[in-house]
């Protein structure tokens, strides 16, 4: 299907928050009514830091108490090549935004549009899904609730004709 989209989640360590928003984003969009116009959902850091590890054990708990039990993922570090594989690469926050505009700058004509995930909040302005590595569980728990509204906002915007499921 050639209306199908590609979407990269960007953080700073690829454990927590991108790894976060990568597990919900792929929850909704392998159900109907977008399973058939998603193509590609990954994530990745702008710090190679975690390469190959898996995602913090209070991601994976938080996804794991809302029912998100298939997630499987190992840490990887940005590329400028994943400007041209993905139609979307969303930061979760503005450093890490800056960081891939840098990017974007040294790959002039590359697919990709790069934001901040939070352009889709819902509020009308843009919001930062902060990091919760050194916080507690109420972070993480944001962050999912972050990540689910903005991933609704995102698909409803993107796909305005298709009626999602309640």
């Amino acid at each position: 299907m050639s209306d199908q989209i590609s979407v990269l989640f960007v953080c700073l360590g690829n454990i927590c928050r991108s790894t976060m928003a990568e597990g919900v984003f792929q929850s909704i969009a392998k159900k109907q009514p977008y399973k058939d116009l998603v193509a590609k959902v990954d994530s990745c850091g702008t710090g190679g830091y975690h390469i190959g590890e898996e995602p913090d054990d209070r991601t994976m708990s938080t996804l794991e108490g809302r029912g998100i039990t298939d997630y499987a993922h190992a840490a990887r570090k940005f590329n400028a090549s994943d400007l041209d594989k993905f139609d979307y690469v969303f930061a979760m926050d503005r450093a890490n935004l800056s960081d891939l505009q840098r990017a974007e700058q040294r790959k002039p004509g590359s697919k990709a549009k790069v934001m901040l995930f939070g352009e889709y909040s819902g509020t009308g302005k843009a919001e930062v899904i902060s990091d919760p590595y050194y916080g507690g569980r109420q972070g993480f728990e944001k962050a999912y609730e972050q990540a689910t509204r903005f991933s609704k906002n995102f698909l409803r915007e993107v796909f305005p004709d298709v009626e999602p499921e309640a």
